[in-house]
């Protein structure tokens, strides 16, 4: 199985690609039936998804990176490195790869349910989620980003947490996955500064408008994706509220107006209106301008977990950044900054809730 395909680092990269258990290019066509169409499950920045089965009956999501493009190489690279080793209830696990002259492609476990963005914001909604389902996605999907945060060795951003990366097994459960752009953050580094990557909509500001990678920005793409949960409205579209505004702008306003329950999908029947409330608020804890004021994930799924009191008076508004094109995919060089960089990350920690219960 050659390799020439991957440039110049090659003694790296065949290390890295041992990592995970290769497959070859003849059994994957075979459990796609040449990756027909059919079969087609789905689309990512650099490449196609598609439902096959292994000869021994496992069904697998496989997905084809570009032949031709540098960055989908380096997601290819990225996602290998990223989460070949790496096992959680609420990511999804990573099978191997395939390296086949020009052909560069990755091996998943397959989700029953595909992504949160068909189930929950496509055009054809055949899939109700009730309340308790979507409380199950958000408190799953901020374990799995408390996990990448603030467990592993070295720390992972994922760069990229939207609802179409939310992936739903059978009963539901959530996963998240394609790490090709996530970053590896070793323990000395407070920040990385680097080119733009993601997803429009879902982009903190900071990093947005000045390249400056934190964990705090998947708290904000996160905070997002709460608000889409709980809404049933997509954060792409820009008309809430009867004019121009973006979900979280329209949050907010209800927030102020105190009338947060507007926000609430109206699809959703006998809904625990304090625990709606506080998944809202604890949303928009997570989007607030000040990436230092943000929570941290473990704090999150504190937050979800327990009928807590938000202390509301730590709250500030929300970052907005609505730029053009959806999703930007360039990625340059980094440059990894220590706590003496001259752009300092931060204040003392803001606490954020009473531990009171209710």
């Amino acid at each position: 199985m050659g390799c020439s395909c991957f440039g110049s680092s090659r003694v790296d990269q065949k290390d890295l690609l041992g990592k995970t258990k290769h497959f070859t290019y003849k059994e994957l066509s075979a459990a796609t039936d040449q990756f027909h169409q059919r079969n087609k499950i789905g689309r990512g920045g650099f490449g196609t998804v598609f439902k096959g089965n292994l000869r021994n009956g496992t069904p697998v999501a496989v997905k084809t990176l570009s032949a031709f493009s540098k960055q989908g190489l380096r997601e290819f690279l990225t996602e290998i490195e990223a989460i070949s080793n790496v096992r959680h209830p609420n990511l999804v696990q990573l099978y191997g790869c395939c390296v086949h002259g020009d052909n560069r492609i990755l091996v998943y476990e397959y989700l029953e349910n595909n992504s949160l963005d068909s189930v929950l914001l496509g055009r054809f909604r055949t899939i109700k989620l009730d309340w308790s389902k979507r409380a199950a996605i958000c408190l799953g999907t901020a374990k799995g980003l408390a996990y990448l945060h603030e467990e592993l060795v070295p720390r992972i951003v994922h760069r990229d947490i939207k609802a179409s990366n939310i992936l739903l097994k059978r009963d539901f459960t959530p996963k998240i996955g394609d790490f090709g752009l996530a970053k590896l953050f070793p323990d000395d580094i407070t920040h990385i500064s680097t080119k733009i990557a993601g997803t429009t909509g879902y982009l903190a500001p900071e990093y947005a408008l000045g390249g400056q990678l934190t964990m705090k920005a998947d708290v904000y793409s996160f905070g997002v994706v709460l608000l889409e949960i709980v809404s049933g409205k997509s954060s792409s579209r820009s008309n809430w509220g009867g004019t121009e505004k973006l979900l979280l702008e329209w949050a907010w306003e209800l927030y102020q107006g105190e009338k947060l329950m507007d926000l609430v999908d109206p699809e959703l029947d006998d809904i625990p209106e304090q625990e709606a409330l506080r998944y809202i608020k604890v949303a928009l804890f997570c989007t607030q301008a000040n990436a230092s004021r943000r929570p941290s994930m473990s704090q999150v799924v504190s937050m979800l977990s327990r009928d807590i009191r938000l202390n509301e008076k730590q709250l500030t508004p929300p970052g907005f950044f609505q730029g053009s094109g959806a999703h930007n995919s360039l990625q340059s060089k980094d440059k990894l900054s220590g706590a003496s960089a001259s752009f300092q990350m931060s204040s003392a920690p803001t606490t954020l809730t009473e531990l009171n219960p209710r």
